[in-house]
């Protein structure tokens, strides 16, 4: 960021009276935070990620528009929370619309490999058997009995947020397992 805690009081201030040119200056500073945000998430599919981003700039948009800087807290630390619980949120949506059981590039094992064999399915079979804790938990509740990652945190008492990095590790083990890291 490139603002001073000068500048950026006069923005807000400015920005508190209607003025556009002072919300928009606010806005373009703070876009880097949803690309940091949208980076720690590691979401490979292009689509998504750009969806993700999307959300985030609409969620940085909000929380410029309803942040009060009179109640003295860091706009990064507040924005910080809305963006990422948007983009959690649509995480949620998009899986409910589109709900699937086991990762493809977990069922594309046999099908990528050209001496397709059941032994393709064992490794896989195999890969998944030797996550450990909370990875193999979250593995067996999403994708074997077909929970849904609320349902998974709130059982496991945690958050959301922390479901989708223990998939995300997961399916990232078990791909590099199977050698198809790069795939």
């Amino acid at each position: 960021m490139s603002l001073t805690s000068e500048h950026e009081s006069e923005l807000w201030q400015l920005c508190s009276q209607g003025d556009l040119d002072a919300r928009e200056e606010l806005i373009i500073e703070y876009r880097p935070l949803v690309l940091w945000i949208a980076g720690k998430m590691h979401i490979y599919d292009y689509e998504l990620r750009q969806d993700i981003i999307q959300e985030g700039m609409l969620a940085l948009i909000k929380a410029v528009d309803k942040f009060q800087p009179e109640r003295e807290l860091k706009f990064s630390t507040y924005a910080y929370h809305k963006i990422h619980g948007q983009m959690i949120n649509l995480l949620e949506r998009s899986e409910k619309r589109a709900p699937t059981p086991v990762p493809d590039e977990w069922l594309q094992v046999a099908e990528d490999s050209s001496d397709s064999t059941d032994e393709d399915w064992l490794n896989a079979s195999e890969a998944i058997s030797r996550l450990e804790g909370r990875e193999a938990e979250i593995v067996q509740a999403l994708f074997f009995e077909g929970k849904k990652p609320g349902d998974v945190a709130a059982e496991k008492k945690c958050n959301v947020s922390h479901v989708y990095r223990l998939r995300r590790s997961a399916i990232a083990r078990i791909r590099g397992w199977l050698g198809l890291e790069g795939v």
